[in-house]
């Protein structure tokens, strides 16, 4: 059970930060672009999974992934606890259907091919990209709280935040996590000159701590439910 339902929830990450460009976001409130972002996900879980006569599992993710995309569009503004909200929200649904599909004998646990690749890959794409996600609503919020002016590259900020999650995913899985240290220090050093205004160097610390914390988690996560191969 604990191997189907890292699949299920693979798909999802998957589904929601790698297979989901900018467009569809912009226009996802129309229910065409709506109803595209499901059978993205359907589609993904289906392909996945690789339980091929198995066609109410996809169909199941499809109907509940709209209902609870259906009841955040009364949100106008996503933030950073929306945000939250609406993948709990994702995660506790599918372990419910992987539940309820297996027991009443809908499909099998999952026995497909590739399942550390699977988990790897979507925890790589949670790790920097939903957590970037994340941070970012967050840094949003504090620049609008704090009125605060921050000069720099067009989305340079995102990007590096999405390198600094990269390495610490791969310091994480080739057992160096110690590196994460120099990394620290590193950006530490780099943002000196920023630190001497306090609300720039809060805000700057909160969005650090923030984002390696999650990367930290997400990375140390996904190695443990790799190791459920074994």
């Amino acid at each position: 059970m604990e191997k189907t339902i890292a699949v299920l929830v693979a798909a999802h990450f998957l589904g929601d930060f790698m297979v989901h460009p900018g467009w569809l976001v912009e226009r996802k409130k129309q229910i065409h672009f709506m109803l595209l972002h499901g059978f993205v996900h359907a589609l993904l879980v289906y392909c996945l999974y690789q339980a091929w006569l198995c066609w109410e599992l996809p169909l199941t993710i499809l109907v509940v992934h709209l209902v609870i995309d259906l009841t955040k569009q009364k949100y106008k503004i996503v933030t950073a606890k929306v945000f939250a909200w609406d993948q709990i929200a994702h995660i506790l649904s599918l372990i419910g259907i992987g539940w309820l599909l297996i027991e009443s004998g809908y499909m099998q646990p999952f026995s497909g091919f590739g399942y550390t690749l699977i988990i790897g890959f979507a925890g790589f794409i949670a790790t920097v990209f939903g957590s970037g996600y994340f941070v970012g609503k967050v840094a949003i919020r504090l620049k609008e709280q704090n009125q605060l002016e921050i000069d720099g590259l067009v989305n340079g900020g995102a990007l590096i935040g999405n390198l600094e999650r990269a390495l610490i995913f791969l310091l994480i899985f080739i057992g160096q996590p110690a590196g994460i240290g120099f990394l620290i220090a590193a950006k530490s050093i780099l943002r000196f000159e920023e630190a001497k205004k306090q609300k720039l160097a809060e805000y700057v610390l909160i969005g650090t701590l923030l984002s390696f914390s999650l990367a930290i988690a997400i990375a140390s996560i996904t190695q443990w439910v790799m190791k459920l191969e074994e």
